[in-house]
């Protein structure tokens, strides 16, 4: 990492007040306290952002003597973002727009508290992190197109006949059906699925489901009848009363808690079972992969844009835009070729105006709109 890339630290305007600036320790540690009343996971995420901007501090060679927050430039936000993407070893650019975000807020913080050398601009570090993700390019996701046969992969296996050594097995199969039919199906993410307990879907007699999601946010996820159905099949082979909906069914799982909460299966084992069985079906496929599939599915066949925000639970319609605006391509196709108008049809409306008459141009008919592709 060369020096130039960290830039040159904030340097106090000529005459202000000297006060004592905080260790850049103390203030994040000052940081993530005021966080108290958001969610765990919220700290967590901006905890994991801040570990990443110290690396980042570090390779500048910033960390090698103390160093307090007067020395941070209003360019390092900046330079933070061209790092992650160029050296830190990240190549999603949504991971960098978070450890960017994390960033981001630690300096508003800063800010706010007066932290920073009277010379940084909080609005000009902000500014310039956001050129920098600007010259970045959104990797589109381009899930597997085969996704389905993972479904239908993990459908078409026997299921072992119940009987003294085959429960585990059996119950395993009954649950990962239950649980690639919801992911599909929903949309949700692994965590999300993770979390769902058999009564928010009423025991797989209800059709909707109220979750809390990414940024403990509320919102309804949508079952169809075929995913309800393998829900009812994996509980009724279960027979416990246990809360959580999937659960872990290996023997080294130990003696249950109340409601069997310990039992209950993780987001990364939601994320091996699917790893599995797409490597057994021969289809590139993660847990999220289930979720830019079905956006797609129901942009290609006219959902709007909005609606894929509410049904996925993105906080801001721009993520949703960000991420799927190619999808819109075939419908402003198919606008172009309802109302669009020859040369000849506006020639004819020019010889109606001159006749006296309002110039009238029907829209095209609506073109036969293909299958999902």
């Amino acid at each position: 990492m060369t020096a130039d890339l960290c830039g040159a630290p904030g340097e106090a305007a000529p005459g202000a007040a000297v006060q004592p600036f905080p260790s850049f320790d103390a203030a994040r540690a000052t940081f993530l306290e005021s966080l108290a009343g958001r969610s765990k996971r919220t700290r967590q995420t901006y905890a994991t952002c801040l570990r990443r901007f110290e690396d980042f501090l570090a390779n500048c060679g910033l960390l090698r003597e103390p160093l307090t927050t007067d020395r941070l430039g209003e360019d390092l936000l900046e330079r933070f973002a061209t790092w992650l993407l160029h050296e830190g070893g990240i190549d999603s650019r949504a991971s960098v727009t978070t450890y960017v975000a994390g960033a981001r807020a630690f300096f508003r913080f800063l800010a706010r508290r007066r932290w920073l050398a009277p010379s940084v601009s909080f609005e000009a570090a902000r500014a310039n992190a956001r050129e920098a993700l600007g010259r970045s390019t959104y990797r589109t996701p381009r899930p597997d197109r085969r996704l389905p046969l993972v479904v239908t992969y993990v459908e078409s296996l026997a299921l072992p006949a119940a009987g003294p050594g085959a429960d585990q097995a059996r119950l395993e199969l009954l649950r990962d059906r239950a649980l690639i039919r919801t992911l599909f199906c929903t949309g949700v993410r692994r965590q999300e699925a993770a979390s769902l307990n058999r009564r928010d879907l009423d025991d797989g007699w209800s059709a909707q489901a109220l979750i809390t999601g990414k940024g403990n946010k509320e919102r309804v996820i949508f079952f169809d009848e075929e995913t309800l159905s393998a829900i009812r099949a994996y509980l009724g082979a279960r027979g416990d009363s246990y809360e959580p909906l999937f659960l872990r069914h290996d023997r080294a799982r130990g003696k249950p808690r109340q409601g069997g909460t310990n039992y209950r299966l993780s987001p990364l084992g939601v994320w091996r079972i699917v790893k599995r069985y797409a490597s057994l079906a021969g289809v590139r496929a993660t847990t999220h992969d289930f979720r830019h599939a079905k956006a797609s599915v129901l942009l290609n066949r006219g959902a709007k844009l909005s609606e894929v925000q509410d049904i996925l639970g993105h906080a801001s319609p721009e993520t949703t835009k960000r991420i799927y605006a190619h999808y819109e391509v075939s419908h402003l196709r198919e606008a172009f070729d309802r109302f669009s108008a020859s040369a000849e049809e506006l020639a004819a409306a020019l010889g109606e105006r001159g006749a006296g008459q309002t110039p009238s141009i029907p829209p095209r008919p609506r073109p036969r709109r293909r299958g999902p592709g």
